[in-house]
Order: C-alpha cells, then structure tokens, then sequence
C-alpha cells in the first residue's frame, strides 16, 4: 500500500507536471483566468492531488513561476560584501524586466485585492529574496567587511525598495548603471568606515 510520502519519485515528477502546467498557463491566459481546474487538466492530474501539496491556486502559480525562474536567480558568493550585493541586485533587476519577470506586477497588482495572492507572493517570492541578501549581509560581517551592528531587514528595505518602486510606482528606467548607484549609496550605510590617512 501505497504511503504517499512526499519526496518519491513519482511524486517528484507529478509536482513538476503541475508546476510547469501554472507556468504555462501564467503565460499564456494570465493569472486572474487561471483556475486549479486548468492546471489539474493541463497537468493530467485531479483537483485533489494538487490540493495534497498546495492550499490554492496562488501558491501553485507562484511556485510554478518561481521554479522556472529560480535559475536565473544565482546567489553570488564571491568572497566580496559589495559586489555580492551588485550582483544580486543587478540580476534581479534584469529578471524583473524581463518579459518573464514583468508577470511579477501582475502578481503584485493581484495581491492587492486576493489575500491568498499576497500571502503566497510574501512568503514564496519576497522572503526567499530578502533570506538571500540576509545570507550576503551575514557572510559580509563574519569576514569583518561590514560593521557588527548592521540591521539587515532596514538595509534591505533601502536596498531593493527604490527597484520595486521604479518596477511598481514611477515606470522609470531601470538599469546596471541605476542598480548599480543604489547598491553603492546603502552600501555606504553598512560598510566599515576606511581608517583615515595620517596626516
């Protein structure tokens, strides 16, 4: 008898049915037209069998979305505080304006009026990028580039906050040279000051 245990093989390969059958789907009706329905035909799968591992559409979608995006989204470890945070920074940017990454305003537009979307973009999307950079900070102190009494979540906020308002607020540009001048104004925020020259 079967146990149903999470983590099997032909579990494994019934969720990645599923999640590339949101991914689909996001693409090409858009996110308010998808339904567990669709997915679950799409995927060849039962309502039921989606609802085992997910607690709706939102959290399905946004997994979806996320596992075919998690590749393009690298946390970089290159023994550097600063240009971790650039390069962090810089790819997601890019993502974000990507044809792929614009979906995210999409999800974000959506999370406004469905809590079901908010909590699954907040849970799934923003923490696990916020837990990132949270990584990058931490390395950065333990190797002594950045000071002790850094607040992680503030820097964070001053870090990605401008990207997502440009993204979401103003429709302004956004490019290397413009991620590049925020990483460099919060990151002077957070540095360890440079001993002063003799005078």
């Amino acid at each position: 008898m079967s146990t149903g245990k999470r983590g099997r093989p032909r579990n494994l390969e019934t969720q990645q049915a599923i999640l590339q059958a949101a991914y689909d789907l996001l693409f090409e009706i858009g996110f308010a037209d998808i339904t567990v329905e669709k997915i679950a035909e799409r995927a060849g799968v039962s309502k039921a069998t989606i609802y085992k591992w997910w607690p709706g559409k939102a959290a399905v979608v946004m997994d979806g979305y996320l596992s075919a995006a998690s590749q393009r989204l690298p946390v970089p470890d290159t023994g550097n505080a600063f240009e971790d945070l650039l390069a962090h920074a810089t790819n997601l940017t890019r993502f974000l304006v990507s044809g792929e990454g614009r979906v995210i305003t999409q999800l974000i537009g959506e999370s406004q009026t469905d809590p079901g979307v908010a909590d699954a973009y907040r849970s799934r999307y923003v923490q696990p990028r916020r837990k990132e950079t949270r990584q990058i900070i931490d390395r950065g102190i333990q190797r002594g580039e950045l000071r002790q009494d850094v607040n992680p979540d503030l820097f964070i906020d001053l870090l990605y906050g401008p990207i997502f308002y440009r993204l979401t607020m103003t429709g302004e540009h956004l490019d290397d040279t413009f991620v590049k001048d925020i990483v460099t104004l919060a990151f002077q925020g957070i540095g360890q000051p440079r001993p002063s020259k003799a005078t």
